[in-house]
């Protein structure tokens, strides 16, 4: 009787551990094709770079993507080969388009803002310039002061607003707003993330949210970063 009981709870839990893989690998399928819903947040959009490419752009419109930011610069000297090609694309198909700056504040703003102006067109149609913060500890040998972070942000804000002709927008990721507290401290309209649930970690209302970094879609190459508008 013992070595029945036995058999019977390795059956069980067999069974019970079939049943919670399959309902992981439902949960991971879905996560790969969701996106909020059109009537919480009617704009949607993605943000790509050249990881993305190549992308069909006939598709990603058809995906239900109203706009496009693209990757532009990276710190002083790193440009996104796909940008302008990517800018016409979108424009093509009738996408509202906008930069991004990728901002290493471990670096000076002065050669960051020279490599934007000179990659990203003087276009008042394009959308408010988005500036990606984060930090990454191990790329960067003294870390910044907030102080330090604060006065180099805002001389580079400065620089690229100008040439852009309208405010930047500040892509605060989770760690970085943490360790700097930049939502309080710049008065620019932010971008946050989180996948799935709105994210609270800026304290104040956010104007985009990346609300997914895995979306797959024949769009495009891999997982695309879906973002929406807020309503």
């Amino acid at each position: 009787m013992a070595k029945k009981g036995k058999t019977a709870r390795r059956r069980w839990l067999a069974a019970a551990l079939l049943l919670a893989l399959l309902a992981g690998g439902a949960g991971w399928w879905a996560a790969r094709g969701w996106k909020p819903n059109r009537s919480d947040y009617a704009v949607q959009g993605a943000w790509l770079d050249a990881r993305d490419m190549p992308v069909d752009w006939r598709l990603l419109r058809a995906e239900g993507a109203d706009f496009v930011y693209l990757t532009a610069t990276i710190a002083s000297d790193g440009r996104d080969p796909a940008f302008t090609d990517s800018l016409a694309a979108a424009r093509d198909r009738g996408m509202q388009a906008g930069a991004v700056v990728v901002y290493d504040p471990c670096e000076a703003e002065d050669g960051q803002a020279a490599n934007f102006v000179t990659t990203v067109p003087r276009d008042k149609t394009l959308l408010p310039p988005a500036v990606s913060l984060d930090l990454d500890p191990a790329k960067c040998g003294d870390v910044p002061t907030e102080a330090a972070v604060q006065s180099e942000l805002t001389t580079f804000l400065n620089q690229i607003e100008r040439h852009a002709g309208k405010p930047a927008i500040l892509m605060l990721s989770r760690r970085f707003e943490k360790r700097y507290h930049l939502a309080t401290m710049i008065d620019r309209n932010l971008w946050v993330e989180g996948d799935f649930m709105v994210p609270g970690y800026a304290q104040r209302p956010w104007v985009l949210w990346t609300a997914t970094d895995r979306l797959h879609s024949a769009a495009a190459n891999g997982a695309l970063r879906w973002v929406v508008v807020h309503p």
